[in-house]
């Protein structure tokens, strides 16, 4: 199943101006353009492809089908892939599309039918992920979509296991459709950034140094000051030694002649 998405309408807040609403139809192929009949086992393999070329492959139901495509910024791309049963199955099995960029990060699907299930007497099932718009730059911390190249995996996630191994027809077309300018989560901003230019104030020539304070010395100099730990630690020192004299004095026993 082809689905459209509607961008939601124009928005207009702290600064930023968003674009208005805007459909999103369903891929189509490009005229005159040459249909793909292999896929790859995995990302090192996969059959690069472009927009709007049509792709059809014989598989048998348990392989992983890898496929490229270039990505450029401000693009909007959606997959879409059918999967025929030529034969006749035992039972439900689930279908998944699943789109990754070129760090192998899996890219969410903002629409479509992405992992449906296909009941038992279903000839076909059909698969569609319409991807968020591709950024011109992004913080290296953020999963947001940037140009490059994607990779597109069609895989079965679950089925009986008699079916395994039964022949498939896959069909498969990535359309792409070139918005251009900001992204609708980016917007616009309503006056470019400049730098701060008046962070400080320009020194016309080098600034004199002001002249050390001469230090003060007299006889009481080296005396500690009052209220220092070095006066308690006197005091202190003083009073035990008094202490101790007075404390042998009153303990010590007289001597007999």
């Amino acid at each position: 199943m082809r689905t459209q998405i509607r961008v939601a309408a124009a928005v207009t807040a702290a600064g930023l101006t968003l674009a208005p609403a805007v459909a999103l139809a369903a891929p189509s192929p490009s005229p005159g353009a040459t249909p793909v009949t292999k896929a790859g086992t995995s990302f090192l393999t996969a059959t690069t492809i472009s927009a709007g070329q049509p792709v059809r492959v014989d598989a048998s139901t348990g392989d992983h089908l890898y496929w490229s495509f270039r990505a450029d910024a401000g693009q909007v791309h959606e997959v879409t892939a059918t999967v025929t049963f030529p034969k006749r199955r035992t039972g439900a099995s689930t279908w998944a599309v699943d789109v990754f960029d070129g760090l192998r990060r899996r890219q969410a699907c903002t629409a479509g039918a992405q992992t449906p299930v296909a009941d038992t007497a279903a000839t076909s099932v059909a698969l569609d992920c319409t991807l968020r718009r591709v950024r011109p730059w992004a913080e290296p911390w953020s999963g947001d979509p940037l140009p490059g190249t994607y990779y597109v995996r069609l895989s079965v996630t679950d089925l009986p296991e008699p079916d395994l191994g039964l022949p498939v027809e896959v069909e498969l077309l990535v359309g792409a459709t070139d918005k251009g300018g900001a992204s609708d989560d980016d917007g616009e901003l309503a006056a470019p950034l400049v730098p701060n230019t008046r962070a400080g104030t320009v020194l016309a020539a080098e600034p004199t140094p002001e002249p050390a304070a001469e230090e003060q010395t007299d006889l009481t100099g080296w005396l500690p000051q009052a209220g220092s730990r070095w006066v308690w630690t006197i005091a202190g020192g003083v009073l035990a030694a008094v202490a101790g004299v007075v404390g042998f004095a009153l303990t010590r026993r007289p001597r007999r002649r």
